[in-house]
């Protein structure tokens, strides 16, 4: 027990003694020791987080590298204030420095380091200026980083801001320290460090003697090098090709024919409107070198006048211009134009008429006479020869729509009213009286159109009223086809007139009488006239003639000609026999015969005419009776071609679900068809359906008052004259929130269009993303659409964030196209590098503005292939006289004429140290290959900056 408690008390003496050994009196220690010791504590902490718990407590991420993160701290020594800065990888990266990682901080390039320190004064300048101080700050953070046992380096900025210069060192171990100095040369390079034979005689002077002849002893020297080749800026090359201004008329319209430069993006659709600043200024080709052994500056010359088609690599950087680098910048595009549109219909509902906002006795607001500026005559006389008297031929209205503009209630491309709405984006300044002023010149343009008969241009004069347009292109549409069957009329009168002319041979007396008799002769249709309006068989002049009949059939019927045999009664306007169905009452063959085609309508007439159906209850009869213009035109149609038909025959005709065959007759008509003569079943047997047999059924009473005239000889269902001047009535009175909102449509759906005919090659997410606009552009417009619209209202919020879409995809398309026509000989960098933009810029698109987590700059290159190395080759043209300022070449290694703008070279020697007598307690590590002299070069033929890392024993 004795022993024990003295063990006891012995332990009990023992542990203050340890205290008091490893107590520091901190009054007796001098400033600098005091500032050793705070360096070292924020060391230990900095080490003792590691990098995890770093990131959490709020370290910077550096934007130019995606692995490499800073925190500081700040200390104070002497009246000094000092800014320690640790810079740490976020996981370790093993990848060697000479294989020229892109992402690398300038003092890792220039010093091979992964983590490092850096220490700098608070001050205005951020370097130490004076040496002394600049040995002592380095040897205070030497001394704290030994004391933590670590290994990191660490790096003090001296001497003059511009020349970047840093002295550094690095406690490798017990026995190896390695130093760093770095300086830079801004002006008088000498002539000697411009060429590589004499960088590599400065690398080799660093650890051979001076007096030795370095051209003939040999040296192994392993080396690296990296050139950077940067292509003439595209929009300096565009300006040599062409030195006139650009005219631009007084109000804003943009004149493409007015200069002579080249741009590029003539051949582009959007062209027309606007030219787009080209994205892509120019692209930076970096070719690299692997590392080499070099034994003599022979070797050296010789690489100098190396090839960059020599190169291991060759890896493309584009250049972006300010607007598509991620800053936020203004564009002209249909886009911004489409933004004024939108503030016109917003201030549209605050007149009643379009004559309201040019009236100069409006007493609306002031900034209509003010900022609202009208262009000139001049600028309207173009628009209008463009719109009305240059491509009058019918276009393609198929051409470049996409298959989901239709979902849009807007005008097609090509129609009038469409041109007419791209011409006012860019009419002045999209303003409501500009609007105002055109639409009103529009109109009286449409309305001579109209007086004298001359088509309308961009409109199709044929076919049927395409609903799913706007309402303003349904009824030019309308009034295009009224102008037609107006020519149609005129021209068979003249025609009626000179067969009359010609029938029979008359005096000059004759010719004054005949003169003074025209409108009998206009009231008394001639055999001529009506075999002209029947010859033709198209198409369009067959409303009923058979395909009612053969929808209902259930086997293809037979089409015969005519019987060429007399009948007893006249028959006029037959198309030709109905395969083997014979008429009812007399043994004779059923004729079609030449109908007119249905009235055309346009929306709001249907809208009228169904409401009409409503209001009246009953809509079978009411339709029927609203359709009985139609049917009359038949039946008399269909009475002239079958003078002996009945109201039966018509039936069969016309409507055959409502005639129900006998079974027995239509079972031996489907077996002996082939075989047995038609006429052994006749007369059909058969009957009425129950509707048309009812008492006072209205088709009957519609046939029994139909004469037998052919459509040749009947008044025309359509009235061209009258609903002409209902179309122009329209156009003249439309109140101006209406004209806007179709205008909005209608500019929607014609600039996705537009842009949607760009050739931008196999870009998957561009077409993906053309599809996306469309279905949006659909859902958004559809309020407007529906005329829900009214002043202040939300949905102008959501036009206003559509242009914002619409915005950012022309950007992408504007790339798309850029890089597509660079590229069309090797479309796989292409897609490549819109990949790389793609996904830089989506994060953009979702947010809709720069946010903090989202890269700044586009920084993503990409490897060239061997085989597509002489595309990128001829992008670096020869340059002229005028493009090249540099008269004189002072460096090797030249692509098509161009020297590098950026020469960069690592120089290292490596040695063992595993027999040097300084090694013999050296950890494993260190039983290889270090890295003892390493020089990094960087610049150009007027620059030069050199960084120089060696590792000693001390």
């Amino acid at each position: 027990m004795a022993s024990s408690s003295k063990i006891d008390s012995n332990a009990e003496d023992e542990a203050p003694q340890e205290e008091v050994e490893h107590f520091d009196d901190f009054t007796l220690a001098s400033s600098w020791e005091r500032f050793i010791s705070e360096i070292e504590a924020v060391c230990r902490q900095w080490m003792a987080n590691g990098p995890k718990n770093l990131l959490e407590k709020g370290a910077v991420h550096l934007e130019f590298s995606k692995n490499l993160y800073k925190v500081k701290s700040e200390l104070k020594y002497a009246s000094k204030s000092y800014c320690m800065e640790y810079y740490f990888e976020k996981t370790n990266n093993d990848s060697r420095v000479s294989d020229w990682n892109f992402n690398l901080h300038e003092l890792q390039m220039c010093f091979g380091v992964n983590d490092f320190l850096v220490i700098a004064p608070q001050s205005a300048s951020g370097v130490v200026l004076d040496a002394p101080e600049a040995s002592k700050l380095l040897s205070a953070v030497a001394i704290a980083l030994t004391n933590c046992s670590s290994l990191l380096p660490a790096l003090v900025p001296v001497h003059d801001p511009s020349r970047k210069a840093y002295i550094g060192i690095q406690n490798m171990g017990t026995v190896f320290t390695r130093r760093f100095e770095a300086d830079h040369i801004g002006t008088q390079v000498p002539v000697q460090l411009m060429h590589l034979e004499g960088l590599y005689e400065l690398f080799i002077s660093k650890f051979a003697y001076s007096t030795l002849d370095f051209s003939v002893h040999l040296f192994k020297v392993n080396f690296t090098m990296k050139l950077t080749y940067r292509t003439i800026p595209y929009d300096d090359d565009h300006d040599l090709q062409g030195t006139d201004a650009e005219i631009t008329e007084p109000g804003g319209n943009p004149v493409s024919d007015t200069h002579n430069k080249v741009q590029w993006d003539d051949d582009c659709p959007w062209s027309e409107w606007y030219s787009a600043e080209d994205p892509i200024k120019g692209f930076e080709l970096i070719a690299l070198w692997s590392e080499k052994m070099i034994e003599s500056s022979l070797q050296m010359a010789e690489l100098e006048n190396d090839s960059p088609h020599d190169a291991e690599k060759w890896i493309l950087f584009p250049k972006f211009s300010q607007n598509f680098d991620g800053s936020k910048g203004n564009q002209i595009g249909f886009s911004s134009q489409l933004h004024l549109l939108i503030d016109a219909l917003d201030m549209s509902f605050e007149a009643q008429f379009i004559e309201d906002f040019v009236s100069v006795e409006n007493t609306g607001p002031d900034n209509l006479k003010t900022s609202m500026i009208i262009p000139p005559p001049t600028v309207i006389d173009r628009v209008l020869k463009e719109l009305f008297h240059e491509g009058v031929r019918d276009p393609d209205f198929a051409k470049g729509g996409h298959k989901s503009s239709r979902a849009i209630k807007g005008a097609p491309l090509q129609s009038l009213f469409a041109q007419f709405c791209l011409n006012c984006l860019w009419f002045g300044s999209c303003n409501i009286r500009a609007i105002a002023v055109l639409w009103i010149e529009f109109v009286r343009e449409v309305r001579w159109c109209w007086e004298e008969s001359q088509p309308l241009p961009k409109m199709p004069a044929n076919g049927s009223i395409d609903l799913s347009t706007c309402l303003i292109n349904q009824k030019l549409q309308m009034l295009a086809i009224c102008i037609e069957r107006k020519l149609e009329l005129n021209e068979d009168y003249e025609d009626c007139i000179g067969s009359m002319d010609q029938a029979s041979p008359h005096t000059k007396e004759e010719d004054s009488v005949a003169e003074d008799s025209d409108s009998s002769i206009m009231r008394t249709p001639s055999e001529d006239f009506e075999g002209k309006r029947d010859s033709p068989l198209t198409p369009e002049n067959l409303h009923h003639s058979g395909i009612t009949m053969l929808r209902y059939s259930s086997e293809p019927e037979e089409v015969v000609l005519a019987d060429p045999k007399p009948s007893d009664c006249i028959r006029r306007g037959s198309v030709r026999v109905v395969g083997s169905m014979m008429l009812l009452k007399s043994n004779q063959e059923m004729h079609v015969p030449f109908t007119q085609d249905a009235p055309l309508m346009t929306e709001d007439m249907h809208e009228e005419r169904l409401q009409a159906v409503e209001a009246f209850g009953d809509s079978f009869n009411f339709s029927a009776q609203l359709e009985r213009d139609i049917l009359s035109s038949d039946m008399s149609a269909f009475k002239a071609a079958n003078p002996d038909a009945v109201f039966e025959d018509f039936i069969r005709w016309h409507s055959p679900g409502d005639w129900e065959n006998d079974d027995a007759q239509e079972n031996g008509s489907t077996n002996k068809l082939a075989t047995v003569n038609p006429n052994n079943f006749w007369p059909p047997r058969g009957q009425l359906s129950q509707r048309m047999s009812e008492h006072g059924n209205l088709w009957r009473n519609i046939w029994n008052d139909a004469p037998a005239l052919p459509a040749s000889e009947q008044k025309p269902l359509l009235d061209p004259n009258r609903e002409g001047e209902k179309v122009l009535h329209y156009l003249e009175t439309i109140r101006p929130h209406q004209l806007l909102e179709q205008m909005v449509s209608t500019a929607f759906r014609a600039s996705a269009d537009t842009l949607n005919q760009t050739s931008y090659g196999g870009l998957k997410q561009m077409t993906t993303k053309m599809e996306q606009l469309y279905l949006t552009m659909a859902s958004v417009l559809k309020p407007v659409q529906a005329n829900r619209l009214s002043a202040g209202s939300e949905i102008f919020e959501d036009l206003r964030r559509l242009c914002g879409i619409l915005e950012h995809v022309e950007k992408l398309l504007t790339v798309a196209a850029s890089l597509h026509r660079k590229f069309l000989q090797a479309p796989r960098l292409s897609e490549a590098i819109f990949s790389d933009y793609y996904n830089f810029y989506i994060p953009r698109m979702r947010t809709g503005s720069v946010e903090d987590n989202v890269q700044m700059e586009f920084d993503k290159k990409q490897q060239v292939r061997t085989h597509e190395r002489r595309v990128i080759s001829n992008m670096f043209t020869t340059p002229t006289a005028n493009q090249s300022w540099r008269k004189v070449l002072s460096m090797g290694n030249l692509l098509n004429g161009h020297e590098p703008i950026l020469r960069e070279i690592i120089f290292s020697m490596r040695d063992r140290v595993s027999g040097n007598h300084y090694a013999a307690h050296t950890p494993m590590v260190y039983q290889q290959e270090i890295e003892t002299y390493r020089m990094y070069i960087c610049g150009t033929s007027n620059d030069l900056r050199v960084a120089l890392s060696v590792v000693s024993c001390d």
